[in-house]
């Protein structure tokens, strides 16, 4: 997947994501992404709701155990692609 997304940070200056991974996990969507154009190799694991126009919405995740079960996830994810 080599999509790529400019999102706001909280400065309202622009940034660019590649997106590394979408999935779904207990009804829910989440997005990977990878910053561009930083030194920074962290990824950072969003997910992923509606507006009520239908249009997707990038939300932080707050729980941390939900978190955790999406980082697990991902992780499998990653793994399945090396092999």
């Amino acid at each position: 997947m080599n999509d790529k997304i400019i999102l706001l940070d909280e400065m309202g200056n622009e940034k660019e994501f590649q997106i590394l991974a979408t999935f779904g996990l207990d009804e829910m969507d989440y997005a990977v992404l990878l910053p561009l154009n930083e030194i920074s190799e962290l990824t950072y694991i969003l997910r992923i709701e509606y507006d009520d126009k239908n249009e997707p919405i990038l939300v932080g995740i707050d729980d941390e155990e939900e978190l955790e079960d999406v980082i697990e996830v991902y992780e499998e994810i990653r793994k399945e692609r090396l092999q």
